[in-house]
């Protein structure tokens, strides 16, 4: 069987009221999709993530070929990302197409580990204390077992003093995660980020708080600036969220810059290398446990690796209602992804990532670009 097909598509929604995303200094006002459709004879595949700028063109590179050639696959698109943007949303759908073409779920083509995913609540906005610790509250009755704070106001300490106060909120027996969102930044964002000393006072600061990790303290190429601030810091470090190249990661590793590796499958490495990472992660010591912000085929692709090769305590959920809701997150999708239990969501045993895209239902919401508007 060979690849027929390779189609584009791009979907938005309109967000009202808008989203204030912690990481971006404009309010969201609409959402943004890309899906990537790969057909071979009467199976199709479909993955999502960044808006494949670039590929236009180049599908040749793929029609007329194996799907299965994933190793043949991986080094092209790594080739086109080179040169171009982000490729990884076929990647994903390619490896939809091999589950459905087998009639195996991804995450037992990928290692078969577990069905079973824990989870952490992951906030997106900015929210006054008083705020944020009954949001934390409410999560913590819903049974996750931990919840990540993201940090951007003007004065550090605001910042502080909200995480005190989920602390407060919740007790000691729930995990808080702190994102610092240091280590990139939006296009049009020219702020100052932190320098050494500043994450070290804050990773000081939080250590007393009981906080599980700080989130991408440095940026992202500071290699040995993270490694220092590890080997001082009382708490565990997080990041590598976003680096484009694998060579990025590996640096990280020789460096020993993390404690917990955060390379969303969609954005940095496909599940094939993935998967090579977190054996390596893993054979150091360390936590594997990707960053899944995106729509909810995002969401799945990460979740499908993680079940199959993370031994991590949680996978992040991104929730933070009411401006960040599964139904928004995920409308692509014909239903939302929710929790199976208190703090878990179980992959069922379907073929693929699990779900089959309503085409017809996504129509009115298509658009010809998938970039994001800057407002």
């Amino acid at each position: 069987m060979k690849i027929d097909r390779i189609e584009v598509r791009h979907y938005r929604i309109k967000l009202d009221p808008p989203f204030l995303a912690s990481w971006d200094p404009n309010p969201r006002r609409t959402f943004t999709n890309t899906l990537v459709r790969v057909q071979a004879g009467p199976f199709e595949g479909v993955g999502s993530g960044d808006a494949m700028l670039g590929f236009a063109g180049h599908e040749h590179l793929f029609v007329g070929q194996d799907p299965f050639a994933i190793e043949r696959h991986v080094h092209l698109l790594d080739n086109l990302q080179f040169h171009y943007g982000r490729m990884w949303p076929l990647e994903v759908a390619l490896w939809d197409l091999m589950g459905k073409i087998t009639g195996q779920p991804v995450w037992k083509l990928l290692g078969g580990r577990t069905n079973r995913v824990p989870l952490y609540a992951s906030c997106g906005e900015r929210k006054p204390a008083a705020e944020r610790a009954a949001s934390a509250r409410q999560l913590k009755a819903l049974g996750y077992p931990a919840l990540k704070i993201r940090f951007h106001d003007a004065d550090i300490r605001k910042d502080i003093a909200v995480v005190a106060a989920a602390r407060e909120a919740i007790g000691p027996d729930m995990h808080l995660l702190v994102d610092a969102n240091q280590g990139w930044q939006m296009p049009w964002d020219a702020s100052p980020t932190w320098d050494f000393k500043t994450a070290l006072w804050v990773a000081d600061a939080l250590a007393e708080l009981g906080v599980f990790w700080l989130e991408e303290p440095l940026h992202r190429h500071d290699f040995e600036g993270l490694a220092a601030l590890r080997r001082r810091a009382r708490l565990r470090l997080a990041g590598g969220e976003g680096n484009r190249e694998y060579a990025d990661l590996r640096q990280y590793l020789k460096h020993g810059s993390f404690d917990v590796y955060q390379p969303d499958v969609v954005w940095c490495t496909g599940l094939l290398r993935a998967r090579q990472l977190a054996g390596e992660v893993q054979a150091a010591g360390c936590l594997y446990t990707p960053h899944t912000w995106g729509d909810g085929l995002v969401l799945l692709a990460n979740l499908h690796v993680c079940a199959a090769l993370s031994s991590a305590p949680f996978v992040e959920f991104p929730f933070d209602p009411p401006n960040w809701t599964p139904e928004r997150r995920d409308f692509i999708l014909p239903k939302p992804l929710l929790p199976s239990g208190a703090g878990y969501l179980d992959l069922p045993d379907t073929p693929g990532l699990g779900v089959d895209i309503n085409w017809e239902a996504l129509e009115p919401r298509r658009v010809e670009a998938g970039t994001m508007p800057a407002n």
